[in-house]
């Protein structure tokens, strides 16, 4: 969950897209009391601090610390960019063909639009929400009826006054398209935000904020577990967000050259950061393709908007270019992208490169909790760099991948869990000091989770997830390795690899396979495909073909569900 000062008017615009349902988060509260519930300052001085580099080839790699650290709020950002290019493009809906200037979205929160009622009651419960903005229905979810049922009373309060028993924070709920009981209209609000007298109170408040009050509480997707609120500051997402637009080299590009396609949600760090932010902080174009993501549409809107950077996750990209009528699309201004959110493998990689002619593609990585990219390639770096890594350590970041069982550096090519230190580490989970203080150590350094191997040029490659890597027969087995092997096979369009109990080997190896259009094959002809090219103890003893994954709203795998989901299917 993102929320931005400032962004009223573009949340009215959005609001009526998938990444629909806003909250505003009660952030003012001090920061004394911020920290109280389990957010943690650390000063400039300590996330700026270096360390040497060890010696004897270890993983362990600094970023330069040539490029300028920013101390402005997101709404400083705001106000230079539409100062300094007032005329430009700022922003593109364009299924609603809606088209905004920096200067006119300076003078215009978001919750994912697929809660039901206790995923909803959760996230408004956790960071004690104030206010909330939703429009009346999308697709199939109505969101006031949704709402009706973790706090009825909003059906007779007045408007602005609601007195919930489940959600005791909450009183002000705003509707974005319909006069509904206990609500208030969303225009009614802009206006009366507009009179001079509210206008000179917000100026004067926006003059005590501090660069690392906290700004945006992002619910991590769940792709793991129950999510958390990850507290980031205006330190941590306009800095991230200039050096992400430092590496795609958007700083040397001419407006033409940087139309953004956004198909990923704003609710997601790689929407509301990689997106939203870098549009701001670099005065590009940002061009909002769909309500939810379609392959179809992104094409559509990358042919008629004339889009020359395209973000998503791997699964959207796999849909993209697999749109039965892809060659009819004019994709001829495209030059590069973003590719992040999970593990991409080196087929994909090239496929986009090749087909898409993104020849400027970046593999990103980074996780919810920094803000969230820390390894990032350069839009020179090779192919082959591309495809085999994520590309090297951000600015002002520290890397390292330790032993999880000793906590000490691993050698280069040596898998670990890769740990992250710098300005980009989240404040802390809101509300969960505990849970902050297990993923930050007194250290300051930030547990990934993720197994990563490290190179002698500092390019980082992540093998998969702690939880996700199997043990079969005290043999570690990671199913990025399988997947990226898996993916060479001509008919196979998709894979996902989990590991599935066994009485006797513990963990078994299941490769859950969605084969390309048309395409068929059998269990015994994929294991004969493995047989001299891995280990025999990876070859899966379990082949099952599926027609899709279950994902979160933001285009991610969520494997402890396809586990379940194969563990049920093979009745073990």
């Amino acid at each position: 969950m993102a929320v931005c000062v400032g962004m009223l008017r573009v949340a009215r615009l959005c609001a009526r897209s998938p990444r629909v349902l806003g909250a505003w988060v009660g952030l003012s509260r001090s920061w004394q009391e911020a920290r109280l519930w389990g957010v943690r300052p650390l000063s400039s001085g300590e996330l700026d601090h270096t360390v040497p580099l060890p010696v004897g080839g270890f993983s362990y790699v600094q970023g330069h610390v040539g490029l300028h650290l920013s101390n402005k709020t997101v709404g400083q950002c705001l106000d230079a960019t539409a100062q300094r290019i007032p005329h430009q493009e700022a922003l593109v809906v364009h299924h609603e063909n809606i088209r905004l200037t920096f200067a006119q979205l300076k003078e215009e929160v978001s919750v994912n639009p697929a809660y039901q009622a206790m995923e909803l009651e959760y996230a408004l419960k956790k960071v004690g929400c104030k206010a909330l903005v939703f429009p009346k229905q999308f697709k199939t979810q109505h969101y006031y009826n949704i709402l009706k049922q973790i706090c009825p009373e909003v059906e007779k309060a007045q408007p602005g006054a609601l007195k919930s028993q489940r959600l005791p924070d909450l009183t002000t709920v705003i509707s974005v398209d319909a006069h509904l009981p206990g609500t208030l209209l969303l225009d009614e609000v802009v206006a009366a935000g507009s009179q001079e007298q509210n206008l000179a109170r917000l100026r004067h408040t926006q003059q005590f904020l501090s660069c690392h009050d906290p700004i945006n509480i992002q619910f991590t997707s769940g792709t793991t577990g129950s999510p958390k609120g990850a507290t980031l500051s205006h330190y941590n997402i306009v800095n991230n967000a200039n050096m992400i637009g430092q590496r795609l080299r958007l700083h040397q590009k001419t407006p033409e050259e940087s139309r953004v396609v956004l198909p990923s949600p704003l609710y997601h760090c790689l929407g509301s950061v990689g997106g939203t932010m870098v549009s701001l902080m670099h005065g590009v174009t940002l061009i909002l393709c769909s309500p939810v993501f379609e392959g179809k549409k992104t094409l559509e809107a990358i042919s008629r908007e004339r889009g020359s950077f395209l973000y998503g996750t791997p699964t959207m990209f796999v849909d993209v270019l697999n749109q039965p009528d892809f060659s009819s699309y004019n994709i001829s201004t495209i030059r590069g992208g973003v590719i992040a959110g999970s593990p991409a493998p080196p087929e994909l990689i090239r496929a986009i490169i090749n087909k898409l002619n993104m020849k400027e593609l970046v593999v990103a990585y980074g996780t919810t909790e920094n803000s969230p990219v820390t390894f990032m390639n350069f839009t020179e770096d090779t192919v082959e760099q591309k495809a085999k890594s994520v590309g090297r350590v951000m600015p002002h970041t520290e890397a390292q991948i330790v032993n999880m069982e000793t906590g000490t550096l691993t050698e280069l090519h040596t898998p670990g869990e890769l740990c992250i230190r710098g300005y980009c580490v989240m404040l802390g989970y809101w509300g969960e000091p505990r849970k902050t203080e297990e993923a930050i150590g007194q250290d300051k350094w930030y547990r990934t989770g993720d197994i990563a191997t490290m190179d002698e040029q500092g390019f980082c490659k992540i093998v998969g997830r702690s939880k996700d890597m199997i043990i079969r027969g005290g043999e570690n087995i990671y199913p990025a390795e399988l997947e990226d092997f898996f993916h060479t096979h001509p008919q196979v369009q998709e894979v996902q690899v989990v590991g599935v109990k066994d009485d006797r080997m513990g963990e078994e190896i299941c490769a859950c396979i969605r084969l390309k259009e048309g395409e068929k094959t059998t269990a015994e002809e994929i294991k004969a495909f493995c047989k001299g090219k891995i280990s025999h103890f990876k070859i899966p003893r379990y082949i099952v073909f599926v027609t899709n994954y279950p994902l979160t709203v933001s285009g991610k795998i969520q494997k402890f569900k396809l586990r379940e989901q194969m563990e049920q299917h093979l009745n073990l």
